[in-house]
């Protein structure tokens, strides 16, 4: 018996990867700044796992940080800082917590993967995951691409999944059959929905709608009929409208408003939104990026997650490498055994 833990469940640690001047960030004392953040943020309630480059860049890293008691480092090289959709996706068999190590190919040969691809060996070389319980799994998945209720749903796009640039030769329904099988799933929700403007992952759907609850889900929306993300938004809602729980019933829908339009310096709307927040231990963190909306996607996420503090965090800087705080981060599931320390 396999079950893909909800977000929102017990967690032992949050991962990320701290950016490096090697890489594609043009603006990355901004970038640090945010990271800084979301580093001291994650570890008041839990164990944060930073992947660095070297003992250089963890000094580097130990001076932006205040917290370092609960702070763990692993040395590995990384193409990009995104390791939502490349790290382990962790799954619960038989009361113990097993590491799923899917292929990555740079969001459908988009971009350099080789060292993303091989990061997962990497940390299974490193405390704390030596010795866990882990797999390998024949089939390309971004952890961004699907979204658990933690019973035994799985929400994703078609637009990503069935994607030619990922596993190509494959039916529906032979993706359909390796998720239920890998994930542990008996239903797949999908969503018949194009990418906001900007987004290179082939509409993740960590961008457009979140399991908040088994009958809750958050879900990008918009009201400005001038926006050029109002129809497809609007064709998104209808859909999520029609999906209902367990028991028969719709779901309880909660829209989070788009910000007002980001740009990066050559014109190009960068994806910025409010779905791609991290539940962690008794917290919500939730972008922000110096907009109005702001305070209303806060007020609409406390509502869903009623007893966790509510934080607030700048990510205006990472958008401008297409991505936000869901993406930067990856989650791991607290476990009766195998479990990360």
């Amino acid at each position: 018996m396999t079950r893909f833990p909800a977000e929102w469940e017990k967690q032992t640690a949050v991962l990320i990867a701290w950016p490096h001047k090697t890489g594609d960030f043009t603006n990355l004392e901004q970038v640090e700044q945010s990271y800084s953040v979301i580093a001291d943020t994650i570890s008041q309630y839990q164990k944060l796992i930073i992947v660095c480059r070297d003992d250089s860049h963890q000094q580097h890293i130990e001076s932006l940080i205040s917290n370092l008691d609960s702070v763990d480092f692993i040395h590995a090289i990384v193409n990009d800082i995104w390791v939502r959709d490349i790290v382990f996706l962790s799954v619960e068999q038989e009361k113990t917590i097993v590491h799923l190590n899917f292929l990555f190919n740079g969001w459908g040969e988009k971009y350099q993967h080789q060292n993303d691809n091989a990061l997962n060996h990497k940390l299974l070389n490193a405390k704390p995951f030596k010795g866990k319980a882990h797999k390998d799994v024949d089939f390309i998945l971004e952890g961004g691409s699907v979204e658990s209720d933690g019973i035994d749903t799985i929400m994703t796009t078609k637009q990503c999944l069935l994607n030619p640039n990922r596993n190509k030769g494959l039916s529906q329904q032979e993706i359909e059959q390796q998720l239920l099988h890998s994930l542990g799933a008996k239903r797949i929700f999908w969503l018949d929905q194009e990418n906001l403007t900007g987004d290179d992952t082939d509409a993740h759907i960590d961008t457009l709608a979140r399991f908040c609850s088994a009958t809750t889900i958050a879900y990008t929306s918009c009201e400005n009929t001038e926006d050029m993300h109002y129809p497809s938004l609007k064709y998104m809602e209808q859909q999520l409208q029609d999906f209902r729980t367990q028991s028969g019933n719709p779901y309880h829908l909660v829209p989070l408003p788009l910000p007002k339009p980001i740009y990066d310096e050559d014109g190009q709307q960068l994806p910025a939104n409010y779905a791609n927040f991290l539940i962690i231990n008794h917290a919500v963190l939730v972008p922000n990026y110096g907009d109005p909306n702001d305070v209303v996607a806060l007020q609409s996420l406390a509502e869903c997650f009623p007893g966790h503090d509510i934080i607030p965090i700048p990510c205006r800087p990472l958008v401008h490498q297409y991505g936000s705080l869901h993406c930067m981060t990856m989650q791991f599931p607290e476990g009766v055994t195998g479990v990360v320390a």
